[in-house]
């Protein structure tokens, strides 16, 4: 468990996350803000990181919004930000239909301004009708869309449209809890229709280079809050990702992802860019060791060791030696009994 591509196991980093990666590629939702509201120490940790050299770039599967529009959000939250530092899913839908579809084409947007925009400076000519016989359907979240532009994304589907989401995330956090994602408005649309879409958005890795490349970056940290959309997308890129507390996912959840799903390292929050990273030991007596925490799994049940000082450090540790454990019993064919798993390090803080 020592390369962050060697296996799908959690590495050390015994300088800060911010001296190893001159790239960040940060997820907004769960992670920069829960929707119209600041996370706790998301401004601490990027300002700290930026100015310690680390560049950032904000990739998001949200598609309907301007990057402008994203970036006067995050500059309002005391994250200075840069248009020409996001990365939108509706930019990587925008890209997709390239692969298709030549300029000039019709295509039905639904979905918000950022989708429209996106799709529009890639040459394409925007429709609303399935009428207009589009040569394809560009579909991403937006808080209006309704009924009405879902029936016709699927009338023009089973015209015979090509059909391209943002992606396909069926929840998103806001201030009040967790929403219907575009996933959940896509699945409307293919039950109607029976066609499953191509998604250019997390997990598919292309936002993340093109990001890098946007950068011009030599070594990139994803840093996500979702295991299934910014830890899969690290995975299947080849990047290393760093799940933060903040979000969707769970500390639990982390104990029992599936190996493309996994991080490479755990923190509570953004502050976790500024602090080396440990990663568990496995001892001769069957424990996985991290600091002062242990875990092992017998017969597919996961132990907990006693002790540790009950601080932070300590829980995120616990949370470490947990995957450790349960990761290798799975990679080793063991059947992990997933009610043997905790909640774990709730309301923990970064050390």
């Amino acid at each position: 468990m020592t390369d962050a591509r060697s296996g799908a196991g959690l590495v050390a980093c015994d300088v800060p996350l911010v001296e190893r990666y001159d790239l960040a590629l940060v997820d907004l939702d769960g992670v920069a803000y829960r929707g119209h509201e600041p996370i706790d120490h998301a401004s601490d940790g990027l300002v700290a990181a930026r100015d310690r050299g680390m560049r950032l770039v904000f990739v998001t599967n949200n598609a309907s919004r301007e990057p402008e529009q994203v970036a006067d959000q995050l500059t309002g939250l005391a994250i200075p930000t840069s248009p020409d530092e996001v990365m939108t899913a509706a930019q990587a839908a925008a890209q997709l239909l390239r692969s298709r579809l030549k300029a000039g084409e019709r295509v039905l947007v639904v979905g918000g301004a950022g989708l429209r925009t996106a799709v529009r400076e890639a040459g394409y000519v925007v429709v609303d009708s399935a009428d207009d016989e589009p040569a394809a359907v560009a579909q991403g979240f937006a808080p209006e869309v309704g009924w009405t532009e879902l029936a016709e994304a699927a009338y023009a589907i089973e015209r015979g449209a090509w059909h391209v989401a943002s992606n396909l995330d069926l929840s998103l956090p806001t201030a009040r809890g967790f929403a219907p994602g575009n996933g959940s408005l896509v699945g409307a649309v293919r039950a109607a229709t029976g066609v499953t879409p191509d998604s250019a958005g997390k997990p598919s890795p292309t936002m993340y280079r093109m990001a890098v490349e946007r950068a011009g970056a030599r070594s990139a940290l994803v840093v996500g809050d979702r295991l299934d959309t910014d830890l899969a997308g690290a995975r299947s890129g080849g990047f290393d990702g760093l799940h933060v507390l903040t979000g969707v996912s769970s500390a639990r959840d982390d104990v029992l992802a599936a190996p493309g799903e996994r991080p490479h390292y755990v923190g509570a929050d953004l502050r976790a860019l500024l602090v080396p990273h440990a990663a568990p030991e496995r001892a001769g007596d069957g424990w996985w060791r991290c600091g002062s925490a242990s875990a092992r799994v017998v017969d597919g049940v996961l132990e907990l060791g006693r002790g540790g000082d009950g601080g932070p450090d300590h829980e995120l540790d616990e949370v470490r030696a947990a995957c450790a454990a349960a990761w290798a019993a799975v990679d080793e064919g063991v059947t992990l009994d997933a009610s043997s798993v905790p909640e774990l390090a709730a309301g923990v803080t970064a050390g």
